[in-house]
């Protein structure tokens, strides 16, 4: 199943959705998202996994290895700019505290042994771009890519118009070849601006084994193990994705389906 669902309600410790390597049937990544109340906290357990915690919406607290970040994030809603991150590396003690009334916040997970050393990705220092053109215009924030150091993870955050495709021409990362393309196993965590939007993602590959098109909502999160994978927003309905990426080497190398390169130029 490629479609999760968060809860309509947080749990007791405000988790919304939870993303495992074992309920994705994959091997690297990890994603969850928690909504906490003012003064909340959670400790994410850090054992063997290398962490970005990106400030979704609302002010956090975070204590990482003897670092202390204070209030941390400026956003209502992740379509209001860049957000606020930290990097957690392996065996790291982290703590996050809300220090707002609600605020949410994403755990992106990867697979490592050392990391590096916690790092504060601060809003203003992550790099923006637009990408596309006309109906493929998008805006795209690289949150932890290769510009940045870690291990394994590699996470970006697009905002895409109504009516636009992104993730577009179709593109693929499930083969590792190398300097061609990369393996990334990725999730995109869906949020909308106006709570009743919607949008359409279509995962498939060449041979068509995996064909699926699946309608996405407001916090809806879709797995893509393999295949190219594009997002078309609905007319009047702003959208916004969270990508956690993870492989057996850090690079984003992507194939673009050939029946549709010819866009490119």
């Amino acid at each position: 199943m490629l479609l999760r669902r968060s809860a309509p309600v947080p749990s007791l410790d405000g988790l919304v959705v939870s993303i495992t390597p074992e309920s994705a049937g994959w091997t690297h990544v990890g994603f969850e998202v928690y909504r906490l109340n003012r003064q909340q906290a959670i400790t994410p357990n850090t054992n063997d996994r290398e962490l970005c915690v990106v400030i979704l919406s609302g002010q956090v607290d975070v204590t990482c290895d003897g670092n202390r970040w204070g209030a941390l994030g400026s956003r209502s809603n992740p379509f209001e700019g860049a957000p606020d991150a930290v990097y957690a590396p392996p065996k790291s003690d982290i703590k996050l505290t809300s220090a707002s009334i609600m605020c949410e916040i994403a755990l992106c997970w990867a697979e490592a042994k050392r990391g590096v050393e916690p790092q504060l990705l601060r809003a203003q220092d992550v790099r923006t771009s637009r990408r596309g053109s006309d109906r493929t215009e998008r805006m795209i924030r690289d949150i932890l890519m290769e510009d940045r150091s870690a291990e394994s993870l590699l996470v970006t955050e697009v905002t895409t118009r109504g009516g636009n495709w992104s993730s577009y021409p179709p593109h693929k990362h499930d083969t590792d070849d190398p300097p061609r393309e990369t393996y990334l196993e990725e999730t995109y965590y869906h949020r909308t601006k106006h709570p009743e939007g919607f949008g359409f993602q279509q995962v498939y590959t060449e041979d068509r084994a995996l064909d699926t098109t699946l309608c996405v909502r407001d916090g809806d999160v879709v797995l893509v193990p393999r295949g190219y994978h594009p997002v078309a927003a609905a007319p009047g309905y702003d959208l916004y994705y969270l990508n956690v990426m993870a492989g057996p080497r850090r690079r984003w190398l992507v194939t673009t389906d050939p029946r549709h390169r010819w866009q490119l130029d």
